[in-house]
């Protein structure tokens, strides 16, 4: 039986062919077995993302429609995508650039095409490293929601938390902040954080400063225009940002609530 929501059916060439089957080992590495693990799972998709990738991502549906800039600006991420090849090649190939999605408006689409994006980075990765005789990384990518990643930094530095709780937050907090530096390929959503502790922005920081300096491409969300950067970080790390990175911007009305099984 074919895996109908299989989220590999765009790369694969064995699928709805008879060796297509529900319990494939492909499937698996990349979703689990009921499709929340895997690889998807490993790099923290939130559940509403996981399934979704270029072609059927509903922020790009609902764009087709209105044929405005936004949904022009998928030619502009379908090209991008195509450059994850470059992974596999030698040091010297022109490494692969970051993405700053920006919309002065919440619920634009921002954080619907970056998790396609990054979804189609681990899809991407697991199969060109199967064509080349090579072992998939088990975490390809990963996506850190800056806002909970802040949640979980406020349950161990406000007062009064108890002590065992503040220690499981703070080791949460930090096993996640290492993944993000260290992933190839991250997705930090919503990055224009204002109303946080220079502690906590400290943090963020050395995030996009150890991506940036190492050349780990790094896909942005943000409400603050890539140009306005030095209102959350200072003039020098929002230069770093800036290099070797391609602003898209989304507008229109907020289309929250358009999102649908994939």
């Amino acid at each position: 039986m074919t895996q109908l929501n299989c989220i590999l059916k765009e790369q694969c060439s064995l699928y709805e062919t008879p060796r297509c089957v529900a319990i494939c080992p492909s499937y698996i590495a990349v979703m689990g077995h009921n499709g929340t693990g895997g690889r998807i799972g490993a790099a923290g998709v939130p559940a509403d993302y996981r399934k979704i990738t270029l072609q059927n991502s509903p922020a790009r549906e609902v764009m087709a429609k209105g044929k405005d800039r936004e949904y022009r600006a998928y030619s502009v991420v379908e090209t991008y995508v195509k450059t994850f090849a470059r992974q596999f090649g030698d040091a010297e190939e022109e490494r692969i650039k970051s993405l700053y999605l920006y919309s002065a408006e919440p619920g634009t689409g921002k954080t619907t095409t970056a998790a396609a994006i990054l979804n189609e980075y681990i899809i991407r990765q697991y199969i060109g490293s199967i064509q080349r005789n090579r072992q998939p990384l088990e975490r390809p990518a990963y996506f850190l929601d800056v806002n909970a990643w802040q949640t979980l930094f406020l349950g161990f530095t406000r007062p009064g938390v108890p002590q065992e709780t503040a220690e499981r937050h703070a080791a949460e907090y930090y096993a996640m902040e290492e993944k993000a530096k260290r992933t190839p390929f991250v997705v930090l959503d919503d990055i224009g954080v204002r109303t946080a502790s220079e502690a906590f922005r400290a943090d963020l920081h050395s995030i996009v400063n150890h991506r940036v300096a190492n050349a780990l491409p790094t896909v942005y969300t943000s409400n603050v225009a890539i140009g306005d950067l030095a209102a959350v970080f200072d003039a020098r790390l929002a230069d770093r940002v800036r290099d070797m990175c391609v602003e898209i911007t989304f507008v229109g009305e907020s289309k929250r609530g358009i999102r649908k099984s994939a």
